[in-house]
């Protein structure tokens, strides 16, 4: 037996070829004339036949575009939705990684690739156990990852 000789026990069902004539009638379920029943037809969700996007009707914060020869930056949006810095956030046993009595601030988790680059803030959550002893500055935390950092002898800066 070769792998060119090898042949499906069943035979491939051909896809149906819609708009081309046959069985279903002269239309062949796409109905009669308009945009959507030509070959080739597909129309973008929010398209409204030419008119305005909903959302392009909403009035624009201040800065949602650039206006020639402003040096404001430039903020596209999409279904008008201003685009937010969000927060990273970690739980507590994802620094079990460093070493006993490192100090861990948002540069040194930039450096180790955990958070991208630009991260304003981060928040540290309670999930998991803390094992080492850690100094934290310039995060902020839940009640019960404060509780668990004190608790394996760490401290909490700023």
């Amino acid at each position: 037996m070769q792998l060119n000789t090898i042949k499906p026990n069943t035979d491939r069902k051909r896809a149906k070829r819609v708009g081309r004539g046959g069985k279903r009638g002269t239309y062949s379920g796409k109905g009669t004339k308009g945009q959507k029943s030509r070959a080739g037809s597909s129309v973008k969700p929010g398209f409204r036949g030419g008119d305005n996007r909903l959302w392009q009707l909403f009035p624009k914060s201040r800065g949602a575009s650039k206006k020639p020869g402003s040096n404001r930056p430039h903020h596209r949006h999409r279904f008008y939705q201003m685009h937010r810095d969000k927060t990273a956030s970690f739980n507590v046993d994802a620094f079990n990684r460093f070493k006993e009595d490192s100090r861990i601030t948002l540069d040194l988790l930039i450096k180790e690739g955990m958070i991208a680059k630009g991260a304003k803030a981060a928040k540290v959550l309670g999930h998991g156990e803390l094992k080492k002893k850690l100094e934290f500055e310039g995060f902020l935390f839940s009640a019960s990852a404060k509780e668990k950092i004190e608790k394996a002898g760490g401290t909490i800066i700023g």
